[in-house]
């Protein structure tokens, strides 16, 4: 398939720009997507600027995809042509290693391929990802998706949803619980939908009161402000989980402070610099400091079954793909409700 439409980054200091890249013939186990939605992702962004570091230009990002089956090849047996398909974070690993067998690829210690700015398992093919108007993939890395819900707000579920839902599925929150969601973006608002569809008691903690009323409609039972230090105090020893999604750098022992006994903290956000955790804050009440990626393929798919069945979907602002370097900026701003999604029909136009 050649002169597929996409956009892409040039260099990190560069703006999007249209994009005309080639992929692959389906072979007899791929599925080729003709893509309808994708999310606009953070670790987009990172990437399109370098700022993690290894950026291969010219890089086409998105890995939170949304489409229509356009052909399969002659082996596919779980999708035909027409099926309404999902493709997340990953688009193939070794499959052999021990976290592959159990169903953990998102770890794969050979290495899983990402769905761009990745080499596929042969270590030489690039991927590039959803910022286009098709995709080819393998099968078995490829996601049922319900029509029962609108189809643009199921997009982000693809990377902000598993994120935040696969840490409460393996400490297995339930209801009762006591969590705590760091942060309300678009990581946070998913956390705080997930963990309150599954009966725990949310609280939103955040540097804004302008978010209240937000976190209060998405679920959360109480909203408290961390910069107010009696706030802080009165929380002492109150959570059993705090789901930590900030990527900008904060102070992990705060918020280590808030958990009670055997209360165990998960980081999602990646902050620029390395943080200085004290030995005390664990030690003293048994608590842990825990991090967590994306789920596998059949967590990813019983995340996005569950979310048809409970009506779960991203909070979102819809956007033609010409827009995609002011979204960016706005993102950085926080200026987004809470994730942008891309119509890619606008690339046909």
């Amino acid at each position: 398939m050649n002169n597929i439409k996409s956009y892409a980054a040039y260099a990190s200091d560069k703006a999007l720009e249209p994009h005309l890249l080639d992929r692959r013939e389906p072979l007899e186990d791929d599925v080729e997507i003709k893509i309808m939605y994708c999310g606009v992702c953070h670790s987009d962004i990172h990437t399109a600027r370098n700022e993690w570091g290894g950026t291969m230009y010219p890089v086409v990002p998105g890995h939170e995809i949304v489409g229509k089956v356009t052909r399969v090849g002659a082996a596919v047996s779980r999708f035909k042509p027409g099926d309404t398909v999902g493709v997340g974070c990953f688009v193939d690993s070794c499959g052999m290693c021990r976290n592959c067998e159990e169903n953990n690829e998102q770890y794969c210690e050979k290495g899983v391929t990402g769905t761009y700015n990745s080499f596929l398992q042969d270590k030489k093919t690039i991927t590039y990802g959803g910022y286009s108007t098709h995709i080819v993939v393998t099968e078995r890395f490829v996601l049922h998706v319900s029509d029962k819900l609108p189809l643009e707000k199921v997009a982000p579920l693809l990377c902000a949803g598993i994120t935040t839902y696969s840490p409460l599925r393996h400490w297995n929150v339930k209801k009762g619980d006591k969590v705590a969601v760091l942060g309300l973006g678009g990581l946070g608002h998913m956390a705080v939908k997930l963990a309150s569809s599954m009966g725990a008691e949310v609280t939103v903690l955040s540097r804004s009161k302008g978010k209240e009323k937000d976190a209060e409609r998405l679920g959360a039972t109480y909203f408290e402000i961390t910069t107010d230090p009696a706030n802080m105090k009165r929380l002492a020893s109150n959570f059993d989980f705090i789901i930590d999604t900030v990527s900008a750098e904060h102070d992990y022992n705060a918020y280590l402070r808030l958990l009670r006994t055997n209360g165990v903290m998960v980081l999602l956000g990646i902050p620029p610099n390395p943080s200085e955790v004290g030995a005390h804050h664990l030690i003293g009440g048994r608590r842990s400091l825990v991090g967590s990626l994306v789920g596998g393929i059949k967590e990813t798919q019983e995340m996005l079954d569950y979310c048809a069945e409970h009506g779960i979907t991203s909070d979102i602002e819809l956007i033609s793909i010409d827009k995609i370097n002011e979204a960016y900026e706005r993102t950085l701003k926080g200026d987004v409700h809470y994730r942008f999604v891309i119509d890619m029909t606008s690339l046909d136009q």
